[in-house]
């Protein structure tokens, strides 16, 4: 009996049967074709159940055992609770086989998430103009922990990723575009020869998504029923549904991103979180995404005084563009997220952070192109009218003008 008959034996049987057949399917499909197998792992509900899901797999005898399996678990600093202990406690347990090697993936300290925006001054992302966070707190590392771990290592490597459809319409158009190009293949699960972002390894990496048919109901199935239990790794992942939705999450299906995540318009984990007894105190963070408006604000940022010449000697397209936060900025809202993480008890900003910010600060810095003598956003200019006139105008009603 296999794997999957032994998961639904003793008439446990639900639609996920067919689901996991077709994962199984997928995954022996490409194991042969790579010498080496990694998995990108978020913590997220979706790449949690691919993790613990392939394991079982391989323990099972579904699946050869991998003389090494690689798990790059991206740690962006900005996980909600539930989603960060979650992956603690799996961590311990990977670690306790010794074929599975787990690389914990943090951005270089200048460039996470917090250090970036008060210590280098960059603002929070947006949707419209500015959207850096995923890149690079996440893909960015990820792509260069896989590159360095297989750079010496004949071969190529098979990344396993938790990508389904249905998660949003613009990575189903994205998966659809991209079946068609670079030996992207959608008929088991969603197979790519390359993965751009690593570099010096192109060509070397492909990725497969083995849960790419699953709808959320089988995702929730497996790690509310089946992944607790010891038969099939007694995997500590129940914790996760209280991000997604305590026992509704299969129906709330709550999309879950960095804490307060600026670029989304509802926090809808967040505010199911804080009405709960468990997660109550965490209601402080609802103090985040307001304190991320305000240093967008002309008031807390610097603007080009006057036209800005490219490197060509072209002028910008966008003179008097509003740029980076403001020191006094930096400093106040520095204050406010230590006081905010501080009543939520959760850790937004570490010690190491807090120094590297405050020396950031404290050495005036600020991103390229700009060096703290631009004048604040919401100041005051002297626009020469048609008749010769002067008048005094504050830049932000002038750029509307």
């Amino acid at each position: 009996m296999g794997a999957v008959d032994n998961l639904f034996a003793g008439g446990a049987r639900m639609v996920s049967e067919e689901a996991i057949e077709l994962t199984l399917q997928s995954l022996s499909a490409y194991w042969d074709r790579h010498e080496h197998v990694a998995i990108a792992w978020s913590g997220g509900k979706d790449s949690t159940a691919t993790l613990t899901l392939l394991i079982h797999l391989i323990e099972a005898g579904e699946l050869p055992q991998p003389e090494k399996l690689f798990v790059f678990y991206a740690d962006t600093r900005q996980e909600l609770p539930p989603i960060q202990i979650a992956a603690e406690q799996v961590i311990v347990l990977l670690r306790l086989r010794d074929w599975i090697e787990v690389v914990v993936v943090r951005a270089p300290l200048d460039k996470r998430f917090m250090v970036y925006i008060l210590g280098r001054g960059v603002p929070p992302p947006n949707n419209n103009t500015l959207r850096w966070c995923t890149r690079q707190i996440k893909v960015d590392p990820m792509a260069e922990a896989l590159g360095a771990a297989i750079a010496d290592m004949p071969g190529t490597a098979l990344m396993l990723t938790g990508v389904r459809q249905g998660e949003s319409a613009v990575r189903d158009g994205r998966i659809e575009m991209s079946c068609s190009k670079d030996g992207a293949e959608c008929g088991q699960g969603w197979y790519q020869q390359a993965l751009p972002e690593a570099k010096g390894v192109r060509g070397r990496i492909a990725t497969l998504a083995p849960i790419l048919h699953w709808r959320v109901c089988i995702v929730w199935d497996w790690l509310k029923v089946y992944a607790p239990q010891p038969e099939f790794g007694g995997w500590p992942v129940r914790i996760l549904a209280d991000a997604y939705g305590g026992d509704d999450a299969e129906e709330i299906n709550a999309r879950t991103g960095c804490i307060a995540c600026p670029l989304a318009v509802k926090d809808t984990a967040l505010d199911y979180l804080v009405g709960t007894d468990a997660w109550a105190h965490l209601a402080p963070l609802k103090e985040l995404k307001p304190l991320y408006r305000w240093m967008r604000e002309p008031a807390q940022r610097l603007r080009k005084a006057g036209a800005e010449t490219l490197k060509d000697g072209s002028l910008a397209k966008n003179p008097q563009r509003m740029g980076p936060l403001t020191l006094a900025a930096r400093e106040e809202a520095l204050g406010k997220i230590l006081n905010i993480q501080a009543r939520a008890r959760v850790d937004l900003i570490n010690k190491e952070e807090e120094a590297r910010i405050r020396e950031l600060i404290a050495a005036g810095t600020f991103p390229d192109k700009w060096d703290g003598s631009e004048p604040n956003a919401a100041a005051w200019l002297d626009r020469v009218n048609q008749d010769g006139s002067i008048e005094p105008i504050l830049f932000r009603d002038m750029v509307g003008a």
